[in-house]
């Protein structure tokens, strides 16, 4: 694990653990067998811009045990600024990779997020693509706040190996890292609006677009009241702070 640790580099002063997927997989595998509680978060334009401005964030994100790489415009950032991430590892992509392994190992799991009809469509959908998935359990994602305890102690009596949870950022964080300790999931990770996409409510957009850093374009041009100000104004943002950044050096 020490020699995972020395590939946490900053990027816009952000920490994130510079690892490929299968490195990334092996570092998880050693959560689970550790049986001690685990955050995972993943790092994109957006989220840097978050914890400049929410110091909560920000502790959470600093003591997070594993931070992958999503944004491909974080990627480029580093490259100029003299990093080069090995992969780009999305929040969607880990989760079905850590699905597959976990129908091999017999790691067992916990969907947490989205209304109760995304949710229950989702465990169908992955218990038909992998017969042998142990599922803990799931829940949907709207909850009022007197019933919150309620739906820590459903994971908690279920006692998942691994913890997706669908909700909003920072939201997502703030629950995980609040409840982890209570819980004891060795692994826990935010998987944003992958729920949405599983279900087929959102379509994902076509690799080229994600190679070529324009997944934003595709999400806001599907949803754009929700997703206008977050892209729309947080990307010109965003660039100028690389341009601050290179300017800096």
């Amino acid at each position: 694990m020490k020699k995972e640790k020395n590939r946490r580099v900053r990027v816009l002063d952000c920490p994130i653990d510079n690892l490929s997927l299968k490195e990334t997989l092996r570092v998880i595998e050693e959560f689970i067998k550790s049986g001690r509680p685990h955050q995972h978060v993943v790092i994109n334009a957006d989220k840097v811009l978050k914890i400049r401005k929410d110091k909560k964030l920000r502790q959470i994100v600093e003591s997070c045990d594993l931070i992958n790489v999503d944004g491909q415009p974080i990627r480029w950032a580093a490259r100029l600024l003299g990093i080069s991430f090995k992969e780009r590892i999305t929040g969607m992509d880990l989760m079905e990779e850590l699905l597959k392994l976990s129908s091999q190992k017999g790691h067992s799991v916990y969907f947490l997020g989205a209304r109760k009809e995304v949710v229950r469509k989702v465990v169908e959908t992955f218990r038909n693509r992998y017969p042998s998935l142990k599922i803990a359990g799931w829940g949907d994602g709207y909850w009022e706040s007197n019933e919150e305890k309620k739906v820590v102690q459903d994971i908690k009596r279920a006692q998942p190996e691994i913890l997706f949870v669908a909700i909003s950022s920072p939201k997502k964080e703030f629950f995980i890292r609040e409840y982890m300790d209570e819980i004891q999931v060795p692994f826990s990770m935010g998987v944003g609006g992958s729920f949405d996409v599983i279900a087929g409510l959102t379509k994902r957009a076509p690799l080229w677009m994600q190679k070529c850093g324009l997944e934003w374009l595709f999400r806001l041009y599907q949803e754009p009241r929700r997703l206008w100000r977050r892209y729309l104004i947080g990307n010109p943002i965003f660039l100028w702070l690389v341009v601050k950044e290179l300017a800096k050096k």
